[in-house]
């Protein structure tokens, strides 16, 4: 090939280059031009799938495109995340909630995706008030009469969670730890099968987030503690796990990130959008209506979070014996 043939090709290559970082750059300038996907790993309907529609809504109007609710429940919240590791573009067009379970679930077991390199986190954002329910008709008044059962009758006391590895599975494991007991999880998908197996009696607890506070306040089902550091506004009467004589508080706080590689560009006008969307006065009355609250923390933060919350839980993980072999 003569010289000139061989210009002319690193001359088109170069071409290419540069038109593609211009297009690029362009891209996450004029993001975005179409609407955003916002996976929501649990069920419809549920505490997380109410709040996290409010927020995109507000979101939404701060971004000028329209932000859809894709709800993809398994894994303990983990399916939805991993599925967007694997298959989205990094293109700020997917983006997705993201449970503790994230970070606890590769401790526990294998699984296809790396908390630390497969995402690229964007905004923390609120957290749960989690309680333990049963029956309004079960024999169980207190928590004290579980754990005297629980005592009499080994591995009997089942309990309904949204899945195994959720703050749930492993809070409701260290109380059995510390009150010399051994309960059964049964994992679901989500607060409405959680929800449907302790109202039906065929597991003896639910231990989720405030999905079942329209049944508690119906008097459907009665509450037997919250995990919080205070007592909830809403139920002053019930004891904190504190009180109970368990030194921990669980809020699993959660944020929201996309697949690897995301512009910074667009990470920052994502992340202002969120940020403006739980200000919003209007999100804020719809998260109290489930006990929860703002905790936002920015990109940076973010990030430092999730490396120290993944340490914490490997603390956690190994005391229980949960560990991965």
């Amino acid at each position: 090939m003569s010289r000139f043939g061989l210009k002319t090709i690193a001359f088109a290559a170069m071409l290419a280059i540069t038109g593609a970082v211009l297009a690029t750059a362009a891209g996450a300038q004029d993001y975005p031009i179409k609407p955003i996907t916002l996976i929501v790993p649990w069920p419809a309907g549920g505490s997380t799938d109410i709040s996290m529609r409010a927020i995109a809504d507000s979101a939404s109007k701060v971004l000028g495109q329209p932000i859809v609710i894709d709800n993809k429940a398994g894994g303990g919240g983990t399916v939805g995340p991993a599925t967007m590791a694997a298959a989205a573009k990094p293109d700020g067009y997917t983006i997705s909630q993201i449970p503790i379970t994230v970070f606890r679930l590769p401790l526990m077991q294998e699984v296809s995706w790396d908390p630390a390199k497969d995402f690229t986190y964007i905004i923390h954002l609120t957290g749960y008030t989690f309680g333990v329910t049963t029956s309004a008709e079960s024999q169980f008044k207190s928590w004290k009469d579980v754990v005297e059962f629980a005592k009499a009758n080994p591995g009997k006391v089942t309990y309904a969670t949204p899945g195994t590895g959720t703050s749930l599975h492993i809070g409701m494991e260290q109380i059995a730890a510390m009150s010399g007991i051994k309960l059964t999880q049964v994992p679901f998908k989500g607060g409405a099968e959680t929800n449907a197996a302790v109202l039906g009696q065929h597991t003896m607890l639910q231990a989720d987030s405030t999905g079942w506070r329209p049944l508690v306040d119906a008097g459907k089902l009665k509450l037997l503690m919250v995990w919080t550091g205070a007592r909830s506004p809403n139920y002053p009467d019930v004891p904190t796990l504190k009180e109970l004589g368990y030194p921990m508080v669980y809020d699993s706080p959660f944020g929201v990130a996309g697949p690897k590689g995301l512009d910074p560009k667009i990470v920052a006008k994502l992340h202002d959008a969120f940020k403006k969307a739980v200000e919003d006065p209007a999100v804020i009355a719809t998260l109290a209506k489930y006990d929860m609250v703002p905790n936002y923390k920015n990109t940076e933060d973010y990030r430092k979070f999730v490396v120290e919350v993944t340490e914490s839980e490997r603390k956690v993980i190994n005391s229980l014996g949960l560990a991965k072999k």
